[in-house]
């Protein structure tokens, strides 16, 4: 009989990852890099009897696998390893960030002792403006024309696949973010696509490839190109790296983007992982070098007169003064601890590339910080690339700097969305449009 799998401590830190019997695998592919709180999840098993957890909102955080099947697909510190039988027309799955650093992942098998039900927490570390205010009960609104709830999770694919990137690409045209495209089947992907068939009044099968081509033909060509980089792209500037601590953070000049393969990757509303998966041995940092991306083509535009947040479905809705929804995002919004506002609230500014100010008296308390902080702007800071300022003190829509996690955890009380949804949104709206928290 071989030796008995490893007991999980949920509150202890895992660092010896590869000797356990089992991961927890993201719905995009990566690592967990967190261990799960108690009550923070429901597990579950998939149709294939892997066990699973599920927040409570019913969004799938991570699927169970075994070790030695995850350490041994080819992954190593120089980015994902496409095996010397693939073409250049593969796209492999895309872990996040390129290569893993075994050696300080938190993750395990999910314990047999696991509650199996609870409310949800937060386990991850998200900064963004919070609230201090309690809960006010459920939230008001009408839901009438909202797209309905996203079916069992644990229906969501976890192979990386052209037809998959086609239909994210095809849905971000028409201004239904699916967040970071990585060519997965998920829960972001599969809101967006049900988003747009109420609007549309059509039906798009996620496995008809051919009827994903008319479409993405009929709007803005195929779903990749190639982009050449250019020596503006490889001057940066970058920074070395982003600290956790807001007050290291506030004394940098700038939160700019750590790499060039980072930059590009929000350029083209990718995963940082997957743009890597996609140009295998590639060094960003060279210009004249030619590399496969999405074809985004052009952004949808209009006048936004009222938004949507819903915080059930972790998504964003935003409406023309018809009555026609123009756009819809992807978003984490509030948690348990700090939940986002109730009722209706409007927009007050909306500013770009914005400084942070952190207080922790008004704010939620980040590490040991104390007092009052000024965190300078950039796509890495707590509010990423643009904050809209909502009428309820503290509050506010905004950008992130991870933005693959974007749907996937909660926030301080604000509404976070991928930086280039927040800019979207961002140009559309103006002060007084109004935002109605739901669900």
């Amino acid at each position: 009989m071989g030796a008995p799998a490893k007991a999980w401590d949920p509150f202890q830190r895992q660092r010896d990852v590869p000797d356990q019997a089992t991961v927890l695998i993201t719905p995009s592919g990566e690592v967990l890099n967190y261990v799960p709180e108690r009550g923070s999840v429901t597990v579950m098993r998939d149709r294939m009897g892997h066990k699973i957890l599920v927040d409570r909102y019913g969004n799938l955080v991570a699927t169970e696998m075994p070790a030695n099947e995850v350490y041994g697909r080819g992954y190593g510190s120089g980015g994902y390893d496409n095996g010397p039988n693939y073409g250049p027309d593969y796209y492999p799955p895309a872990p996040s960030g390129g290569g893993w650093d075994r050696s300080d992942t938190q993750t395990a098998g999910i314990p047999d002792d696991m509650p199996p039900d609870g409310d949800s927490a937060d386990p991850s570390y998200a900064p963004d403006s919070p609230s201090t205010i309690p809960d006010q009960g459920p939230m008001q609104g009408d839901r009438t024309g909202l797209p309905p709830q996203v079916a069992n999770p644990a229906t969501v694919s976890s192979k990386a696949t052209p037809a998959i990137t086609a239909l994210q690409v095809f849905l971000s045209r028409e201004g239904f973010s699916p967040g970071a495209i990585d060519g997965r089947m998920g829960q972001n992907l599969e809101k967006a696509l049900q988003a747009w068939e109420q609007k549309s009044g059509e039906t798009l099968d996620p496995k008809d490839t051919n009827a994903i081509m008319d479409h993405l033909q009929r709007d803005g060509g195929l779903a990749f190109t190639t982009y050449t980089i250019t020596a503006a792209d490889a001057a940066g500037p970058y920074v070395a790296s982003i600290p956790e601590d807001y007050s290291k953070k506030a004394a940098m000049p700038y939160l700019g983007y750590t790499s060039v393969a980072e930059m590009l990757a929000e350029k083209f509303h990718m995963d940082e992982g997957y743009l890597k998966a996609l140009n295998p041995g590639v060094d960003f940092s060279v210009p004249g070098t030619t590399i496969k991306v999405v074809n985004l083509g052009t952004s949808p535009s209009g006048k936004v007169v009222k938004i949507i947040a819903d915080k059930s479905r972790k998504q964003v809705f935003a409406y023309g003064a018809d009555g026609q929804l123009i756009a819809a995002y992807p978003a984490s919004i509030g948690s348990q601890d700090t939940p986002s506002p109730s009722g209706t609230v409007s927009v007050v500014r909306v500013a770009f590339n914005p400084t942070y100010t952190y207080n922790p008296k008004i704010n939620f308390k980040q590490g040991s910080n104390d007092k009052v902080l000024l965190i300078p702007p950039g796509p890495n800071g707590p509010v990423g690339s643009v904050w809209i300022a909502l009428s309820k003190p503290t509050y506010g829509i905004h950008g992130t700097p991870e933005p693959s996690l974007i749907g996937r955890t909660q926030s301080h009380g604000c509404v976070r969305l991928t930086n280039w949804d927040a800019t979207a949104l961002a140009k559309m709206v103006s002060p007084g449009v109004t935002v109605e928290f739901v669900g």
